[in-house]
């Protein structure tokens, strides 16, 4: 087959790992690369992100970059920027995300004007990453043993104080006083992209939800957390817990939780189970664990170096879509309208 055109659209954490599969990937072609930091601009873009040069060199002229007729652009920047998609999609380029976008819901209005985009470009907008994402199509493949559904649930735990990234945590209320009024709501729209997951597994069960809703749950510290790059003040907010529910009436069908802390000095004090724990009530009832280890060969002298396994389970989900989503019809569309994601030629 010829390989699908394909350009890289930021190079930090993540889409420096995107950058490493595109480039190793024999059905896939890097052809150009969108780099937000002007001191990343003519740069080679394989340089930056860790390996040896691939010829392509990264730009901040983004009409040349959808001159370039790409198949698909993989976007890694850490929010959606509609006018920035928008403007992609119209050019008749698929995108695949892992940019806190599942179906699009939480974008309200703005998100007619991507579907608009879609149809002028008659291009396809797909958005992942590992949590949510990927998490929840384990679920829903979970939930295909039974024979009657009650209720789906996936739990997430972790303790943060490590992941030190101020830009996604800072908006879920993290730093705030535990008393500010403003605190209550900030944790539904920092995570908001957990109702889109919920929507989208409810759409794999073929429920109609009645309603989406978040509650949330804060924790305070009693002494100062101090991270690299910033500090949480004592009686400021270092754990956030938010628990998105699909209902049909006043039965919860399916849910989605988070429970975020920083520090060892939370009150409450909140136990951390790391990992996703997914559990479909039915019959028969099954549970699934997921734990995230290093190889054998994994080598690493700082955190920064073991977050790279995070950063490579965000990336890989939307790589292995992109088959799948240049095929599909044009429009925003999910893991449930999609064939299944194939991990082809990652054996080495």
């Amino acid at each position: 087959m010829t390989p699908l055109r394909v350009v890289q659209w930021t190079t930090g954490n993540v889409g420096r790992r995107s950058v490493r599969a595109v480039a190793a990937h024999p059905d896939l072609d890097l052809v150009g690369c969108y780099a937000w930091s002007p001191e990343k601009v003519g740069r080679d873009v394989g340089e930056l992100c860790g390996i040896d040069p691939v010829g392509v060199l990264a730009t901040d002229d983004v009409d040349a970059l959808l001159a370039l007729g790409a198949d698909v652009v993989v976007y890694n920047p850490m929010w959606p920027d509609v006018g920035e998609l928008e403007r992609i999609l119209a050019s008749g380029a698929d995108v695949v995300s892992t940019a806190a976008f599942i179906g699009g819901q939480a974008l309200g209005s703005d998100r007619e004007r991507l579907v608009a985009a879609c149809e002028r470009g008659g291009s396809t907008m797909f958005g992942t990453g590992i949590s949510p994402g990927f998490v929840e199509l384990i679920g829903i493949v979970a939930a295909g043993i039974c024979d009657r559904i009650d209720k789906i649930t996936i739990d997430e735990a972790s303790d943060t104080t490590l992941y030190d990234s101020p830009a996604t945590e800072l908006p879920c209320g993290f730093g705030r006083r535990i008393d500010d009024p403003d605190l209550a709501p900030m944790a539904a729209a920092g995570t908001a992209v957990f109702g889109e997951a919920v929507a989208m597994v409810a759409d794999a069960l073929g429920v109609q939800l009645t309603e989406v809703v978040c509650e949330a749950e804060y924790a305070q510290t009693t002494e100062d957390v101090v991270m690299d790059s910033w500090t949480i003040a004592a009686g400021c907010v270092a754990g956030v817990a938010a628990s998105w529910q699909g209902r049909v009436g006043d039965r919860t069908v399916v849910e989605l939780n988070v429970r975020w802390k920083k520090g060892q000095t939370l009150e409450p004090d909140w136990k951390i189970d790391e990992g996703h724990v997914i559990t479909v009530d039915g019959r028969p009832t099954v549970k699934v664990k997921l734990e995230y280890l290093p190889p054998p060969d994994f080598e690493a002298t700082t955190f920064a170096d073991f977050m790279v396994l995070g950063m490579i389970m965000t990336a890989m989900p939307a790589i292995n879509a992109i088959p799948a989503v240049v095929a599909a019809p044009p429009g925003i569309v999910t893991y449930t309208d999609l064939p299944l994601p194939l991990p082809r030629h990652l054996v080495r």
